[in-house]
């Protein structure tokens, strides 16, 4: 910074800022938790579970954490396209239980996922069950407690969840998604009440960080829209290359929307876990030759499909020869490390199709000062 340059005060938080900094309307509620969960309920802002209520000391305290200043628009919000600040995220990160300290993750995911390459508006109104996972790189997985070893998709006791959960919140009252109503999805899915929000295992893994591959070193946030978790078990292969394509093989198959005529194009996510990387390392070194690998194995033959789709499925350029590919490119396969040590799994997120994962630096509020 040279002389020249203002010195900004971005310090806000219990005593650190004015109170009318603050635009979001005023409500005299019940600072009991159930007691205003019940009455968030009738305003429309609830998800069904309880809701801490946003009094100004609790928002201000995330905004101290995050170091922007309140009305700082981060995104517009599909499916109606709300302006989201900075404080409509501390609001609704307050309401939903996460950390203070989880406001730079929380606003770089949502910039991730506000990029237009992401889709977003089309996740959030489709009849699918797609929702944003986010898989998170850096030093930041440890300061916010994010789960990347056991259980580390659903089961361990950690602030993940509830960080997913605020961004649903935002989804849900600034962007205005609404079952039924500017959302369609037929049956829904768990990942839009908590969201998907993992790890990677980065010192585990024999490859770069996922984020670092993407061109974002350090603390990062990957968005990926994700058609639900699928567990892929072997307990036979020995060897790195038996592996990969046994778990390629498992990666496609009709009914899956990266094997649709409707989807132009797809990606897929693959999680191997810290026992396997290795076994698979020590024979494909280079990760891009392990999404080559994958890849070729993770299509099915056009002929396998019934009568009626091989014409569709050209027409819509899904056929590479005779194959169907369950994503467009070897690039398209996404491969992270993370997991527990009971082996024997991969995790695999298939894609909503139509969406390709965005990947975002997470800026801390020593960084933004």
């Amino acid at each position: 910074m040279t002389s020249r340059e203002p010195t900004i005060d971005r310090y806000c938080g219990p005593s650190g800022c004015e109170v009318d900094w603050l635009s979001s309307p005023r409500h005299e509620v019940d600072d009991d938790v159930m007691s205003f969960t019940r009455w968030a309920l009738t305003q429309g802002w609830g998800d069904g579970l309880p809701l801490v209520p946003p009094t100004e000391m609790r928002v201000r305290e995330f905004l101290r954490a995050c170091g922007r200043f309140p009305d700082e628009l981060v995104a517009l919000v599909p499916p109606l396209g709300g302006e989201c600040t900075v404080e409509k995220i501390a609001v609704n990160a307050v309401m939903a239980g996460a950390p203070p300290d989880s406001m730079a993750l929380l606003c770089a995911a949502l910039e991730a996922m506000v990029d237009p390459a992401f889709n977003l508006g089309a996740l959030n109104a489709t009849t699918g069950s797609v929702v944003p996972a986010l898989i998170v790189n850096g030093p930041q997985r440890d300061a916010l407690g994010i789960p990347y070893e056991v259980s580390c998709v659903g089961g361990v006791a950690s602030a993940a969840p509830a960080i997913g959960r605020a961004l649903r919140l935002v989804v849900r009252n600034v962007g205005g998604q609404a079952a039924g109503i500017t959302s369609q999805s037929v049956f829904g899915t768990p990942g839009r009440v908590a969201g998907i929000v993992f790890g990677e295992w980065e010192e585990r893994s024999p490859w770069a960080p996922l984020a670092q591959r993407r061109g974002v070193p350090g603390d990062a946030v990957t968005a990926y829209g994700a058609m639900g978790t699928t567990n892929l078990c072997d307990v036979i292969a020995d060897n790195g290359r038996a592996l990969l394509e046994y778990v390629g093989k498992g990666l496609a198959r009709p009914g899956d929307n990266g094997t649709l005529p409707s989807s132009a194009f797809s990606q897929t996510f693959v999680a191997f876990n810290p026992v396997w990387a290795p076994m698979i390392a020590r024979e494909v070194p280079d990760v891009a030759d392990v999404q080559e690998i994958l890849w070729q194995h993770a299509s099915i033959h056009v002929d396998d499909f019934p009568a009626g789709y091989a014409g569709p499925l050209r027409d819509m350029s899904r056929t590479h020869g005779d194959r169907v590919h369950v994503a467009q490119s070897p690039d398209d396969v996404l491969v992270a490390v993370c997991g527990g040590m009971g082996n024997l799994h991969a995790l695999v997120l298939p894609s909503w199709g139509d969406t390709r994962a965005t990947t975002c630096a997470v800026r801390t509020a020593a960084a933004v000062s």
